[in-house]
């Protein structure tokens, strides 16, 4: 089938972009839209044209590199899937389709479809960790954890960071990823001895990075590949609120 392309071409973080239109003429069905995007590249390469810059580590949907947007939706129309596991079978002969970076302020544009998601680990780094010296590896029942609670804490650490929250949000809100990393370490005993300076600290570094405020609306977790619920959302605002009022006392 032929797909109609309009890719966003930016070559350098201080440099005007503006789209440019490719055709792919023979695409199969069972082409992974990353596939199809090599195909375009392979043909630019022979003309000596740059190629279309684009991350992509795993292609399994588990490392979060890969994310663009496809016609305006994160990661492309198939709900619960990341770029890589996308396919072309989910799309029509003759489509026409835009692709571009995720659009925010903290999510700088590297080059193409590239962007600079630094602000993530550094989220991570302001409190998204264990400190404590806990010594070797327990038995897996040396510490009971309720089975609802441990299902929680994993569908929260099932987050993957690729930022799709980020480009879906109006205000370009990292809240579902944040809130995803608060929750899983708060639901598990072994997050509880820094929860407090946790929550604080993870919900300043993202406001000092840059990102929006939440406005409750849903499209983050509309988009999430890892279908991350904006439950985690109304926990972390829990947990910074309780944080703050302890931590005046």
């Amino acid at each position: 089938m032929r797909i109609n392309l309009k890719i966003w071409r930016q070559s350098g973080p201080d440099k005007p972009g503006r789209f440019v239109e490719y055709t792919a003429p023979d695409v199969s069905p069972d082409m992974s839209f990353l596939e199809m995007l090599d195909v375009i590249n392979e043909e630019l390469i022979v003309k000596g044209e740059d190629p279309i810059a684009f991350d992509s580590d795993c292609r399994e949907g588990i490392c979060g590199t890969c994310g663009f947007l496809v016609s305006g939706v994160p990661h492309g129309p198939e709900p619960g899937t990341t770029v890589c596991q996308l396919h072309m079978r989910h799309f029509k002969d003759g489509d026409r389709l835009t692709l571009e970076p995720w659009r925010a302020k903290a999510f700088p544009v590297i080059k193409d479809l590239v962007v600079d998601r630094s602000a993530f680990d550094r989220i991570i780094q302001a409190g998204g960790y264990t400190s404590v010296n806990v010594g070797g590896a327990q038995d897996a029942n040396a510490i009971l954890i309720p089975g609802t609670l441990a299902e929680k804490a994993m569908d929260s650490a099932a987050c993957i960071g690729c930022g799709a929250c980020v480009a879906a949000c109006k205000n370009a809100s990292a809240a579902l990823f944040t809130s995803a990393k608060i929750s899983h370490l708060a639901l598990l005993p072994q997050g509880q001895i820094e929860r407090r300076a946790r929550a604080i600290a993870m919900v300043e570094r993202h406001d000092d990075e840059g990102f929006g405020s939440c406005s409750n609306e849903g499209e983050c977790e509309a988009v999430c590949p890892k279908e991350i619920p904006i439950t985690n959302i109304a926990r972390m605002n829990r947990e910074y609120f309780r944080a703050m009022l302890i931590s005046r006392d």
